[in-house]
């Protein structure tokens, strides 16, 4: 039988170089998100990155990335800005 992953204990591994000028995510129109009933950026994303603020918007820590690209294409509105980091900054995956 094959053990289970936690992926917590996983992403805890992950070092990260954080670019305090350039959040390599973000979203296009707040308003899209405002209207957006589903908001599934806060599920597919792995690592947590997306947050639903008390006002209803969403808040990003682009910080805690791990740059898997899932946000590029789970909006259903194309509404998130994906790129990578800059040279230098991002997850830095630890092996073995």
């Amino acid at each position: 039988m094959v053990g289970s992953v936690n992926i917590d204990e996983k992403i805890s591994s992950v070092k990260f170089f954080v670019d305090e000028e350039y959040p390599h995510l973000r979203i296009k129109d707040e308003k899209v998100c405002l209207k957006c009933n589903e908001k599934p950026c806060l599920n597919f994303c792995p690592a947590g990155v997306y947050r639903l603020t008390e006002e209803g918007s969403i808040l990003i820590s682009y910080q805690a990335c791990l740059e898997c690209g899932s946000c590029r294409i789970g909006c259903p509105f194309e509404n998130i800005i994906w790129s990578y980091p800059r040279g230098g900054f991002g997850v830095n995956y630890k092996f073995g």
